[in-house]
């Protein structure tokens, strides 16, 4: 079995997963979930929110996040996923030790690490985009970033709906307005700000925030990188 396919047989065992219905499991986390958001104040979800909306703008609209030179194209898949785990390596420990520092400093450096973040994960993304040959100056490319932070994150229940909207990509992308200033993000920020980083909020929280530090920061990174994986195979492997 050579490696395309192999890794065709795990991206069906992973669309499989994304198209399952919720679990009991998957309900009883997502209440608890929703039981450690209603502790948190409405103003820090507000500063959240705020976040969210400014870094869809800077994905959508602006020049926020840089790449590295895209790959010449007969650099071979299984050359390209090398360097897109070790990019994630790389990531996770840079991210364990920013969640490490700020979660030992309590509640306001917590409420730093939030938007830091965001921006880690958001950097790895567009590299692995660009490592995967793919051009983010294209806003709809930047647009597939979005859905898949989206993915990481988000209960069975949304997973399943965001899922449907990244399957066949290519083929629709014609109905997705060319002028960025024709795409409703304001709709998009509200139906992912239900879903993203539930469990990262627990690191706001007294006693058990510093305990999420590290950890929480390492394994959400690893997990962004795994479904980006996943998500460019899907494109790739036809």
């Amino acid at each position: 079995m050579n490696y395309e396919e192999k890794i065709t047989i795990e991206l069906e065992f992973w669309k499989r997963k994304m198209r399952l219905k919720p679990s009991f499991l998957n309900k009883l986390t997502n209440n608890i979930q929703k039981k450690i958001n209603s502790y948190i104040p409405e103003k820090i979800h507000t500063a959240i929110t705020v976040t969210i909306r400014s870094m869809i703008k800077g994905v959508l609209y602006g020049s926020t996040y840089t790449t590295s030179d895209i790959p010449a194209m007969e650099m071979s898949l299984i050359q390209r996923e090398s360097l897109v785990k070790s990019k994630i390596d790389s990531y996770c420990k840079t991210g364990a030790a920013e969640g490490g520092i700020t979660g030992a400093g309590g509640f306001l450096m917590s409420m730093a690490d939030f938007p830091i973040l965001i921006g880690i994960k958001m950097k790895l993304l567009f590299e692995i985009s660009a490592l995967y040959g793919f051009d983010v100056k294209d806003y709809r490319e930047r647009l597939y970033l979005l859905y898949i932070f989206q993915l990481a994150f988000s209960s069975q229940q949304g997973r399943t709906k965001i899922f449907m909207h990244m399957e066949d990509w290519e083929n629709k992308l014609h109905l997705i307005p060319e002028n960025v200033d024709s795409f409703d993000w304001k709709t998009f920020q509200q139906e992912y700000r239900d879903y993203i980083d539930l469990a990262k909020l627990a690191q706001l929280l007294p006693v058990v925030g510093a305990a999420v530090g590290a950890v929480a920061n390492y394994q959400l990174i690893k997990q962004l990188g795994n479904t980006a994986i996943q998500a460019y195979r899907m494109r790739l492997l036809k």
